[in-house]
């Protein structure tokens, strides 16, 4: 009997384990569904800016200058910054992106380069954790930044990387995260977002030669939008890190739902079997004693 009081509670404890995972699954995937309205919201005004930064950076030439377009002729630095989660239970998602970095830093930059000097922000307390265990320094940590976080917050970051490049501390920044693709897929990816690339202007350049008519001058016009652009492209990159979070969550909490519900099908087997072997036991000792008290 004390073997069936275990399973029984076995089988309680994990009930109540897929019932918690349920749960998780579904804020998962409510939070999801606002991620995905708020990058759906986001991404025409961040692909228009885009568009418009290319048009005007065609129409001024090749004479423009500005700080955050400058190319440096040796990179010297290179500031990574790595967006993760605050919270784990997501599955792989954050180990993967940390794996990517760790790999990009040290078999692509450092291999071609052993002097460069790579610094670090951290967004996300498990990114901070991360780089912590590591021992790797990081300039700027933001843990529990996604518990609240909004637009503000996303420029404080890209101040930060905006100093250091203009300051020269830096010579390139780049962006790790996870991006979404669908509720299925989360890609680590990197992107160079200092100096704004040429190639970047083409990709994003409009088909039609639209002529605008500038007021103020065009070269104004695109000092205003350049500081502007990195924001924008940088509050997108932190929505979609935010709503791969949720949909790896969503997964991983289903994923542990289903599999507490097949080990809940299995203990009822094995309660079952253990239950008929004990009432078979009893059987035998009944049919036993009555055949020794007929002798």
């Amino acid at each position: 009997m004390a073997t069936l009081r275990i399973i029984r509670r076995r089988i309680l404890a994990v009930q109540n384990t897929a019932k918690i995972t349920q749960a998780m699954r579904m804020i998962s995937a409510a939070r999801l569904k606002r991620a995905q309205n708020n990058i759906e919201s986001a991404r025409p005004y961040a692909l228009k800016m885009a568009e418009i930064l290319g048009n005007l950076a065609e129409a001024v030439g090749e004479n423009y200058t500005h700080p955050l377009i400058e190319k440096r002729k040796e990179t010297k630095g290179i500031t990574i910054i790595t967006i993760a989660s605050d919270r784990g239970l997501c599955g792989s998602f954050n180990n993967n992106l940390f794996r990517f970095v760790l790999n990009y830093a040290q078999n692509e930059l450092l291999k071609n380069n052993p002097d460069l000097d790579i610094k670090h922000i951290a967004v996300g307390k498990r990114t901070v954790q991360f780089f912590k265990r590591q021992k790797i320094e990081v300039i700027k940590g933001f843990s529990n930044f996604f518990s609240n976080f909004d637009f503000e917050s996303a420029k404080e970051i890209v101040n930060i990387a905006k100093n250091l490049f203009i300051n020269k501390e830096t010579d390139k920044v780049i962006i790790a995260f996870n991006e979404f693709k669908n509720v299925l897929i989360q890609r680590p990816k990197l992107i160079q977002r200092l100096p704004i690339e040429s190639r970047e202007q083409k990709e994003i350049k409009s088909n039609k030669n639209l002529d605008y008519i500038f007021e103020p001058e065009k070269d104004k016009i695109l000092n205003d939008l350049l500081p502007k652009h990195i924001d924008i492209q940088f509050w997108r990159t932190l929505l979609e890190s935010f709503a791969a979070e949720q949909a790896a969550r969503m997964m991983a909490m289903e994923n542990a739902t289903n599999n507490a519900n097949d080990l809940i099908k299995h203990l009822e087997l094995v309660y079952n079997k253990a239950r008929q072997a004990s009432i078979t036991k009893e059987m035998l000792e009944i049919v036993s004693g009555a055949e020794a008290l007929k002798k």
